[in-house]
C-alpha cells in the first residue's frame, strides 16, 4: 500500500460508514431524500442505524486504521447527538424512559 493512499478495502469500509451516516442524516430529518424528494424524519429508522454503526465500531474494535476509526468515532458521535436532540423536539425522550429505553446503543468500552 503506497503512503497516504488508502487500500481498496479501508475505501470500501469508509464508504459504507459514510453512506451509513447519510441514511442517518436522512432518517433524522437532516437531509432531503433524494427519492420522495422530502425531508422526513423516522427516529426508529435512525435509531436502527445508530445501532448497526455501534455493531460495526464493536465488531472491529482494534482491526481499524486511524483513519478509518477516527471517521467511525466522529460519525457515530455526529448522529448520537442529532438524535437525542430529536428526541428531545419530538418529546419522545420523556415518555421513552419509564417503559424502555429509545436511546440508540451507546459506547460501552471500558
Amino acid at each position: 500500500m503506497t503512503e497516504g493512499a488508502p487500500s481498496r478495502q479501508a475505501a470500501l469500509f469508509l464508504h459504507l460508514v459514510l453512506g451509513l451516516q447519510q441514511s442517518g442524516m436522512m432518517a433524522l430529518g437532516k437531509l432531503m431524500n433524494p427519492l420522495t424528494r422530502k425531508v422526513e424524519s423516522n427516529l426508529e429508522m435512525a435509531r436502527d442505524t445508530i445501532d448497526t454503526l455501534a455493531a460495526l465500531e464493536a465488531r472491529t474494535k482494534g482491526n481499524l486504521e486511524p483513519d478509518e476509526e477516527r471517521v467511525l468515532r466522529q460519525v457515530l458521535t455526529e448522529l448520537r447527538l442529532n438524535y437525542v436532540d430529536e428526541l428531545k423536539k419530538s418529546g419522545a425522550a420523556a415518555a421513552a424512559r419509564p417503559g424502555g429505553s429509545k436511546e440508540p446503543a451507546g459506547d460501552k468500552s471500558d
